[in-house]
């Protein structure tokens, strides 16, 4: 039974519905939207959280409700995009969105460190949007990974990596569990998401 009959008929074991959970609640929008107010606060406290809002609306929530009615109106198949042919116009939305955004910000001289979380937005765009183009890569590990590896830059690395890491093989788990990704997809999401994290974030300190 595949995971849309599943999630249709309200079945599956326990591990089905964890899967199905984690995949909902670490959908790459969603973390995206988080990823600038939360950078903005650790770095910079209540005025780098208003910049990151404002960042987090613009480059991420733009494609995210673009996205949602998308699949409203029956265009896409779910807020996760499981057919990769779908994929191509809301990536090059969110390339649209991020560029404008990273535009507003530089211009509003905007805190570095959120000036820094949307390149890596975009960053993502640029790589994950490119790779995904001939192959499944998975958007949640790459996402996930990569907000690990920003925030070790913000935090003490030691314990944002000890509970990080577990919490990517985590939505590693899920997204093969559902049926949306091999485990080759899914490393290779960490690997692309993390490593562009770093090399853009850290180019920013």
């Amino acid at each position: 039974m595949t995971d849309q009959r599943l999630e249709e008929t309200g079945r599956g074991s326990p591990a089905d519905r964890v899967a199905r959970l984690v995949t909902e609640v670490f959908a790459p929008q969603y973390v995206g939207i988080a990823l600038p107010p939360l950078v903005g606060a650790l770095a910079e406290g209540w005025p780098g959280l208003a910049w990151g809002l404002l960042a987090g609306l613009l480059c991420a929530g733009v494609p995210a409700a673009v996205i949602a009615l998308g699949v409203r109106r029956g265009r896409l198949d779910s807020v996760h995009l499981v057919a990769r042919d779908s994929r191509k116009g809301p990536i090059l939305v969110g390339l649209a969105a991020v560029l404008v955004g990273l535009l507003v910000l530089v211009s509003a001289d905007a805190p570095v460190a959120v000036v820094a979380s949307v390149a890596v937005l975009l960053g993502w765009a640029l790589v994950l949007g490119s790779i995904t183009l001939a192959w499944k890569i998975s958007f949640h590990t790459a996402v996930s990974a990569g907000v690990v590896v920003v925030l070790a830059f913000l935090l003490p690395a030691p314990p944002v990596l000890l509970a990080g890491s577990p919490l990517v093989v985590l939505i590693g788990w899920a997204r093969v569990r559902v049926t949306h990704h091999t485990v080759a997809q899914v490393v290779a999401g960490a690997l692309a998401g993390g490593g562009v994290a770093l090399a853009v974030f850290g180019g920013f300190r």
